[in-house]
Parts: C-alpha cells; structure tokens; sequence
C-alpha cells in the first residue's frame, strides 16, 4: 500500500495535444469503456491481447448474502481452548463479506469484487493477496473474479495498471515507473487451481496472463535481462532502497530489483506449468530461456554467500546492503541451492536481523531506518509479506520453522484483534500494537492471517489438486479440525484430529467426505498416507 495516494490521469491533458479515444474493452453495459489519451497512440498490440476475453465480457453484478447466511456455508473450523482464533476467523469473513463492492456503470469492471478497503480504489498488489484467502469461500460468492476486472482493463500492448479507480480509470500512464507490479496474479491464480482444479479458468486467464508477463519484458528491464521497479511498484512503499538523490517512491533509482526479479522468475514457472496444462507450452517458450537468464543472474550478480543474503544492484555494479523480506520472494521461486537456501533462511532465526519480538519485520533490525514502530516497509509487520515467507519456507520443508512464524504471528493478530477487535493494514515489530498510521477494518489483505493462515499453517492443511491428494502437516496438539473444507468441483470435507500428548505423538484423525482423495498426513513424529473414500474414515 502506498503512503500518498494519487490519482495522476486526473489531471488534465498536455497542451497542444487532442484527446484520443482508444477502446480497452468490447461491449459494456451498451457501451464501450473508453481510455482518454492526453497524448499520441503508441500502441504495439500484443497477440495475445487480442484472446483476451474479458476485454470484451458484459459486467455481472451479483450481491454477497448476508454474514447469517454466509456463515451455513463458508468451511466452519474449531480449535479447542481457542475460541477467541475462531471468533477472529468470522470476524474476518464478516468484515470482507461488507468490502464487497459491485462495478460502477461504464466503468470496464466485470465482477463484484472485494475492495482492498483503502480509498475506494482496486489494487493488484493487494488483490492477489485477498483472493489468497478469499478462495476459501468460493462456495459462497466467486471472489476469485476480483482478478478479472484486472484482465478486463487490460491495455493494447498487455499492459495492466497497478492501481485503478473504481470509475475504471488508471491512476497512472503505462510507462509512469510506478505504474505497475508487483507480478504476483499468476500465484493467487495457481493456488486457486491446486484448491479447485478449475482449468477452464486457466483457459480464460491465460492470454491475459501472458500478454502482461510479456509487457513487462518489453518495458521493465535492463539491456542484461534483470528487471527495475520502484517503490510504489514493489508495493513496499518506503523502504529506504534507491541511491541518495532518487525517491525512494516513485524512482526506479538505474537499480535492479531484487524483488521484482524474483517475482518474474516465479511467475514464468508458474506461466509454464498452465501452458503445459492447456498444451499452449510452445507459445510462451521465449520463457524457458528467460527463466535461465534470471536463475543466473540472481544467484551471480545479486546473491553475496559472505552475509548469506540477496540484495539489490546499483549501477555501478556494488550490491546494497538493506536486508528486506522481499529476498524470500527466492523460497517460491525455487532459485537457490540449498546452502544458499540454509543462509537466507538462517536470518530469521538471528535476532540481530529477522528475529524480531513478533515475525517477521519488512526490514532488518540492524539496518538505520529500522523502526520500532513500524513505519510502514520500514519495519512493518505485513500479513502479505508474512504469508509469502510461511509458504516459501513451507515449500523448501522448512516446516518446523513455518509453523513456528506461523503461531508467533497470529498471535499477535490476535492479541490487537482482543484489545481493538478489528485487523489493521500492518502492525508493529515490537509490541503488539497497529503499525504507525495503520488503516482499521482492514480486510483486506489482513484477512490472510485470521483465514489463510490458520488452515494452511496452523492446522497445517493443503490441496494438490493434480494429485488428487491433501497434505495435512498436524502441528497442533490440541483438538481441533475443520468442517466444509472446499476441494475440487463438489468436494466438502470435515477434518477432525484428536488431543494428543505430545508433538511426536500419532495423531488420530477422522475424515467425512463427500468425494474420494488421497490423504497425506505427516506429524512432528511420523506420516501416513491413506485413500480416503466417501464417507466417514478413521485414522
């Protein structure tokens, strides 16, 4: 989220120059949402562009039902001797469920969607994190088309604006460098597919998907491949990274972000899999080679194995020395070996960095600009941020330490949600207090902590839909479990495990399934893995 938003398109054409309009998408509501130029047309048309199909769908506004109804239908977990967590949970379900906003007339939007709770306007950086969670209550209202007004607006060339108005204008010209980013779409997009295996919409998203990753190539990188950004780009505002005499806001400061590098690199891999998924792999192999290119050069030029940590590059060719969370953007792009992996890793557990009263601050204590109040990216605790690195780690077995995040900061969520029972935008690394200015009912991305992370890491449960198999990593002693659990086109889960003794101990599980899978169940002291047919199953 950025500190000072502005709305810059708002603010009159260039002198001397007419106003050309150029059509973003096809017939809306019987009328096409037009792009005003200030300026001359240098569109180059992306092909892909041109399969984009929500360029040209009509809006559908649906209302969400109520919070009375939402609550028969939305997955219901329990968590015994913890009732407070479960309240928080609906609490979050509650105040999202009163964020959804249908699209205005004309405005190019094709879908109700969950507002970002900031100032009215829609954000891609935020969106992506929302539906993160939000794909739980799919059953309940399509959240996941929240993404779709971004595929709507999408430009000629496959440019999409980072931030756009509830009207449907950008809030900034496409080559504005804090215009766009961060790529992150495509995870939210695979996380939904591993949840619901829905490849129809992989079909849809796919030309749109594409077309964008390409707009970036083109218009975000330097002559040896590694991709800029800015402040507002990366979506972390305020971190102190560009060299003395940029803005550390709107300047791409001649450096190459280490973030934004990661985040493309993610991508690609994650665009390659849905090409081999719709066996349209041969059209996007120009990814293949720059996926080689990035891997090189982030593990080369931006990787320093003396302080074990990336960092980002200055024109001169010398590394920065300000440690950020967005270095974990490396644990899901899968780019470093595993010693590489055990030092970047090592950071958090280091109290003079990472290991901070509550996890995980957006910048290393030991840096000057550290501030204990947060101040925004200067310290901050960001559910976004947070969710990202539990994942990673999660996804490098780095479990025992992800679940241990985890806790430490729904904890803390949870701590402010008893003494100001709402979420805040972010939160402070030292106390267990909002961030310095921090916007309330913030849900929101925030609502990753109380939902997402309590079934991910908490309980520990996740979907591979392409293996017809659910993960359940037990972490918890206490009893508890989840009703409704989403999965596949139908399918409706109830998990419950038992009280056990100890971490180490087996856990004892019952499973009632409306729909056949395969159950891995790993613990502190072992793993099983059993078929789980329809019915009721004991194990």
């Amino acid at each position: 989220m950025a500190i000072n938003r502005r709305n810059f398109l708002k603010g009159g054409a260039l002198a001397g120059a007419s106003l050309i309009s150029v059509p973003l998408i096809g017939s809306n509501q019987n009328k096409e949402h037009q792009y005003k130029l200030p300026y001359k047309n240098t569109y180059v048309k992306n092909s892909f562009v041109a399969e984009n199909e929500y360029r040209r769908m009509t809006s559908n506004q649906l209302e969400p039902p109520s919070f009375a109804d939402a609550k028969k239908i939305l997955p219901s977990p329990f968590w015994k001797g913890n009732d407070v967590s479960i309240d928080m949970y609906w609490k979050a379900w509650e105040i999202g469920i009163g964020n959804v906003r249908k699209p205005q007339p004309n405005s190019g939007f094709v879908a109700s969607y969950l507002d970002t709770a900031y100032n009215g306007n829609i954000f891609m950086w935020d969106s992506a994190f929302i539906t993160l969670f939000a794909r739980y209550g799919n059953r309940l209202f399509p959240f996941q088309k929240t993404l779709d007004n971004f595929y709507a607006l999408q430009h000629l060339d496959g440019f999409i604006c980072r931030e756009i108005m509830a009207s449907g204008d950008d809030c900034f010209h496409r080559y504005d460098p804090v215009s766009t980013g961060p790529n992150i779409i495509p995870w939210s997009e695979l996380e939904y597919y591993n949840q619901f295996g829905d490849s129809e919409r992989i079909n849809r998203i796919f030309p749109a998907l594409a077309a964008y990753s390409r707009w970036l190539r083109l218009n975000r990188t330097w002559r040896d491949g590694s991709y800029w950004s800015s402040g507002w780009g990366t979506g972390m505002d305020n971190q102190p990274r560009v060299p003395k005499g940029y803005s550390m806001i709107y300047s791409h400061g001649h450096m190459v972000w280490l973030d934004a590098c990661l985040q493309q690199l993610m991508v690609d891999k994650i665009l390659l899999k849905f090409g081999f998924i719709l066996e349209r792999w041969q059209e996007i192999e120009d990814i293949e080679d720059e996926i080689s290119v990035l891997e090189n050069y982030i593990r080369e030029k931006l990787w320093d194995d003396q302080s074990g940590f990336l960092y980002d590059r200055f024109a001169d060719g010398s590394l920065s020395d300000l440690k950020s969370i967005g270095a974990y953007w490396a644990l899901l792009a899968d780019v470093l070996d595993k010693d590489q992996l055990n030092k970047l890793v090592a950071h958090l557990s280091d109290t003079s960095t990472f290991k901070r009263k509550y996890p995980v601050p957006s910048l290393s204590a030991d840096h000057e600009k550290y501030q204990e109040d947060g101040r925004y990216w200067q310290g901050g605790i960001w559910a976004p941020a947070n969710y990202m690195l539990i994942r990673g780690l999660q996804k490098n077995d780095y479990n025992d330490l992800a679940f241990d995040i985890a806790k430490r900061h729904h904890a803390q969520i949870l701590e402010v949600y008893k003494d100001t029972d709402t979420f805040w935008e972010y939160y402070a690394p030292e106390s267990a207090n909002p961030g310095l200015m921090a916007r309330p009912d913030f849900v929101g991305w925030t609502g990753l902590v109380p939902i997402a992370v309590l079934i991910e890491s908490i309980f520990g449960i996740q979907p591979d839909i392409d293996n017809k198999t659910i993960h359940w990593r037990v972490n918890l002693t206490e009893e508890h479990g989840i009703e409704r659990y989403p999965y596949g086109t139908d399918g409706s889960i109830t998990f419950k495990c038992a009280q056990r003794d100890t971490i180490k101990s087996k856990p004892y599980i019952e499973v009632t399934s409306n729909v056949a899978f395969k159950l891995n169940v790993s613990w502190s002291g072992g793993n099983k893995e059993v078929e789980i047919p329809k019915g009721t199953t004991k194990i």
